[in-house]
């Protein structure tokens, strides 16, 4: 069973773009919106040389790493072919114009 924290507005995070979020223990997840407002959230470390995911650009319900042009799916962290790796996922949720991630 989840538990939801409560990280910020929906407009906190910029559309087409992301945020960091530095828990404890474990590295930085990055959140990301969409342009359709969807929220999905990342380990901040693409599979193949850990770049910074949070940095990339978003395009439908993907983003792309900056430092090698990987695409990483953001529904659920896997690199696009020919690619292949993946990065961890965590449930995010948007109620109320508040977005929340699962603990």
């Amino acid at each position: 069973m989840s538990q939801w924290k409560l990280i910020c507005p929906l407009e906190d995070i910029p559309r087409l773009g992301s945020r960091i979020v530095r828990p404890e223990k474990g590295g930085d997840i990055a959140l990301f919106r969409t342009a359709d407002d969807s929220v999905f959230a990342l380990h901040d470390k693409c599979p193949h040389k850990g770049g910074p995911l949070s940095q990339g650009l978003v395009h439908g319900r993907k983003v792309t790493c900056p430092l090698h042009s990987w695409n990483i799916n953001l529904e659920d962290g896997h690199a696009v072919a020919p690619d292949v790796g993946s990065c961890s996922k965590f449930d995010v949720k948007v109620e109320a114009g508040q977005v929340y991630l699962s603990v």
